[in-house]
């Protein structure tokens, strides 16, 4: 028995905010942006629009593409930075609630960017262990409640939305999830991090008057990690699976800055065409990164049953991850 990707559905909120909107705020400048990022818009969530919310609407189109009841959903898992509560509940059970599915597992990871494969590699275990046969994953995020937007390091990068999978039993390993591979080195911790809001730093005023509630993050040295790990983490995963990069149909890493995604496609060798692309669109959104980016692909009608994509990504704590993914509708 075999873990596939059965669906996939997505959801950003209506309100943009484009690089134009931004100069009025901090300063920076479009051109800036672009050549630093290669980013152009990105979605920005209502103040009453929760991240459960965003979650909710994508699960609802990735299980009516499943072709699935909902009543036959045994597993949620929703991964996320920025949860509708501190601790508890989880937003995974928010999102049972409103999808009306009960009695099922239902629970949050915390991997940052990377939480969609982590989520991805625990579906994957789930079922191939017998212990589930429907489980739904979803990458959410409303990363603009976190991010300062006086800092013009970090509020250009991020925005809002999410993606979700259904993720079934299969019996043909050649329209399944192949491999898995996740990996972290907590020794990077403030390479990107939320320093207040925890219990080393509780909430308080001084958190609060000293912004340490929000997103901070070394850039430069995050970009310099990032290449180096995906180029070293995909092409281990391609050597164990005896495949090349001409095997892969598509490549679908961590939207988060064309820089980063051009120097690690070039170090693959990988075409343009087999690159997918969508972070001038949507910005970097985090854990909704990849399934945010599958969605275009099969929305646009590129993505086929039965192609292999390489799902390639790297976020804070830190961690990192790859996966050889079919896509099995049928």
């Amino acid at each position: 028995m075999f873990a596939s990707l059965k669906s996939i559905g997505a959801y950003v909120p209506s309100r943009t905010l484009t690089n134009s909107d931004l100069e009025k705020i901090v300063d920076t400048s479009d051109e800036w942006i672009k050549q630093r990022t290669g980013i152009q818009n990105r979605y920005i969530a209502d103040d009453d629009e929760s991240t459960s919310d965003l979650a909710y609407k994508a699960a609802v189109a990735a299980i009516e593409r499943s072709g699935i009841k909902r009543d036959r959903i045994d597993a949620i898992i929703c991964a996320t930075i920025t949860p509708d509560f501190f601790c508890m509940p989880s937003t995974a059970c928010v999102v049972a609630d409103k999808l009306g599915i009960k009695n099922s597992t239902a629970f949050d990871i915390s991997a940052a960017c990377s939480g969609f494969v982590y989520a991805l590699s625990i579906a994957k275990a789930f079922i191939e262990s017998g212990m589930k046969k429907n489980v739904l994953i979803i990458g959410a995020e409303k990363l603009s409640a976190i991010v300062d937007y006086t800092d013009r390091t970090t509020c250009v990068l991020f925005g809002d939305g999410a993606g979700a999978a259904v993720i079934s039993t299969c019996e043909d390993r050649n329209r399944s999830i192949l491999d898995i591979h996740t990996s972290s080195d907590g020794a990077y911790q403030d390479f990107l991090i939320t320093p207040g809001g925890g219990v080393q730093n509780p909430c308080s005023i001084d958190v609060i008057e000293k912004k340490m509630h929000y997103l901070k993050m070394k850039g430069n040295e995050t970009f310099k990690l990032a290449v180096n790990t995906l180029t070293k983490d995909v092409r281990e995963i391609l050597k164990k699976n005896s495949l090349t990069s001409e095997d892969i149909d598509f490549f679908i890493p961590h939207q988060a800055n064309f820089r980063i995604i051009d120097a690690v496609g070039k170090k693959l060798k990988f075409p343009q065409e087999k690159i997918v692309l969508t972070v001038s669109k949507y910005g970097n959104t985090s854990a909704a990164s990849i399934p945010m980016a599958i969605n275009d692909w099969y929305e646009n009608g590129k993505l086929k049953e039965g192609d292999l994509m390489l799902l390639d990504t790297f976020g804070g704590g830190l961690t990192w991850g790859s996966a050889l993914v079919h896509f099995n509708q049928s």
